[in-house]
Order: structure tokens, then C-alpha cells, then sequence
């Protein structure tokens, strides 16, 4: 992947990344006081956008941050933002089949030392648009090493975890873990024992034929590929269920792979240095990675004026 420029704005004002400030008395800075949607674009077109930008202002309903702005004007945002990619890196996103990746970040604001949201005004809505890769070509092909972590995925009577803040200090450590044990990632159990997520991306198993992912309520993330997925295996009528998976689900799972949005649909094929499966990316998980990438060439909203 070649080096690029990132696109940036900044309350509506495009910056070059030498340019683009953030003051350090941003409540999101100090006190991870703020939301982030991480979204992307293929051939041009910001896929579910609509779905992503609902589930911003939600985050920001839940934390009571007024972001000022409405839903179509942040769409529009992204895509000012992507063309303004496209021109200061040379590319035609339309022809191009590395996506870009989109990250909306909207802050509580410039306060002061204290904690009180009172403080802060008016809320900071960032748009960085850029390339991003989690993972090499090899690891799409071959299947992530995961781990599991003893860091639990926080309760919902705490941060909610269908939440995207920007205190994301639980999936950092978990993260740790991870990179401890040379793997890719870490995956997260809740206080009763069953799986929530991973530290970045929705998990799924395949059992029976049956793919199987975590419930909502057992601490996983609402995720957009997640719930993509789901749709594109009731298309192929493949059977799929949100149920509980415990560590011996995980174990005996005929299959198992990560979704989400910077990662798309990546394959797992180990876990704990246990092997899943036969050790290679099963049928099923190839034919929902096939399905999603064909999804995403009809699917979203065109950042160019037709």
C-alpha cells in the first residue's frame, strides 16, 4: 500500500495534517469525553452511510453531546473530505479497489481542567479520511492467531460498549495482551463467561453448518459489517443465530472469523495456539468474505455530484 496524504477537517474547514489542531483543552483530550464512527468507501461510495452516521448521533444521545450538526450534513462532510482526498493524492477513488477509510470523530469540546460538560460549548466534529490496513494479504488468505485476554468487556451499567467513545482504554489493554502473544487479536468475555467481541471487530463462529455470533447483550458492538453479514447469510440461506459462545464453542467451532469495518471479513484459524477447524479459512467464511465484497460495489452513497 503507497504512503498518502490524509484528507482532514476540522469543524468544516479542510486541513493538511501538519495544519489540523485540536486544542488541549478538548474534553475529548483530556478526558476521552467524545464519539467516533470509523467508516469506509469503495469505488467512491461511503457504504451505509446512513447506518453509520445513526449510530454516532446515537453514541452522542447516550452521552448527552449535542454535536450541531444534522445527519446530512455530516454525510456531506465525508464526502467534501474524500474528494479533497482524491485531489491532493492523484487517485480516482472511483476506478481504485484499495477503500478508503473514513473516521468521524465528534469531541465534547474546548473546556477547561475541570470535568463539568458545562464548560464546553460547542462540540469539535472532526473528518479524517485516509487509507487504512489491519492486517496483510497473507493473513486474509491464511487466517488470524487470536487470544483470548483477561480484561472483561465492560458492564453496561457502566460505558455502555454499544457506545464508539473515545475511552477506549479496555480494548487498548486488551490489545497488549495481544501483541504479548504475537497474535493479531484479543478477544473479549463478559463478567458471566461468554464472548462480547474482539478489541476491534465483531467475531463469529460456524458450527454445524450454523454461523453463530455473540448477542447484542453479551457485549458486543452493533456492528455495521456484523450486521451486514448476517443479511448476506440469510440471502445464501446459510442458518445464523445470535446466541452465547462460551471458550468451548470456540474451540470445537468448525470455522471462525472477524468482521468489521476496517477489517471487512477476515478468517480466524487459531486461537490460544489451539487450532479452529482443519487450520485453513473455512467454506462458509469464504463464501460470506466473496458475498461482502459484492456488496459493498452496490451498496452506498457516490462521494462525487453525478
Amino acid at each position: 500500500m503507497c504512503k498518502t496524504l490524509p484528507a482532514i477537517s476540522i469543524n468544516g474547514t479542510l486541513y493538511s495534517r501538519e495544519n489540523a489542531n485540536v486544542s488541549v483543552f478538548d474534553h475529548g483530550f483530556l478526558y476521552g469525553d467524545g464519539v467516533f464512527e470509523g467508516i469506509r468507501i469503495y469505488g467512491g461510495k461511503i457504504f451505509r452511510a446512513d447506518r453509520h452516521v445513526t449510530r454516532l448521533f446515537r453514541s452522542a444521545k447516550v452521552l448527552d453531546l449535542p454535536i450541531g450538526w444534522t445527519r446530512e450534513e455530516i454525510v456531506e462532510e465525508i464526502r467534501k473530505t474524500a474528494r479533497e482526498w482524491a485531489a491532493i493524492n492523484g487517485v480516482d477513488v472511483r476506478n481504485n479497489d484499495d477503500p478508503l477509510y473514513v473516521r468521524v470523530v465528534v469531541s465534547r469540546g474546548d473546556g477547561d481542567l475541570g470535568l463539568d460538560p458545562r464548560k464546553c460549548p460547542k462540540p469539535n466534529v472532526v473528518v479524517i479520511v485516509d487509507r487504512i490496513k489491519l492486517y496483510a494479504k497473507e493473513q486474509y488468505e491464511n487466517g488470524l492467531a487470536l487470544v483470548t485476554t483477561a480484561i472483561r468487556r465492560n458492564l453496561p451499567d457502566t460505558l455502555p460498549p454499544q457506545v464508539k467513545s473515545l475511552n477506549y482504554l479496555s480494548n487498548v489493554l486488551a490489545k497488549l495482551d495481544a501483541n504479548r502473544e504475537n497474535a493479531a487479536e484479543a478477544i473479549f468475555f463478559n463478567t458471566q463467561g461468554y464472548v462480547a467481541e474482539a478489541t476491534a471487530d465483531n467475531l463469529f463462529i460456524v458450527s454445524n453448518g450454523e454461523v453463530v455470533t455473540p448477542p447484542i447483550s453479551d457485549g458486543a458492538l452493533p456492528g455495521i459489517t456484523r450486521e451486514a453479514v448476517l443479511e448476506l447469510a440469510a440471502e445464501l440461506s446459510i442458518p445464523r443465530r445470535e446466541w452465547h459462545i462460551t471458550m468451548p464453542d470456540l474451540f470445537c467451532a468448525d470455522e471462525c472469523f472477524l468482521t468489521g469495518t476496517a477489517a471487512r471479513v477476515v478468517p480466524v484459524t487459531a486461537i490460544n495456539a489451539r487450532t479452529i477447524g482443519n487450520g485453513r479459512p473455512g467454506p462458509i467464511t469464504h463464501r460470506l468474505m466473496e458475498a461482502f465484497v459484492d456488496l459493498t460495489c452496490r451498496d452506498g452513497v457516490c462521494i462525487y455530484d453525478k
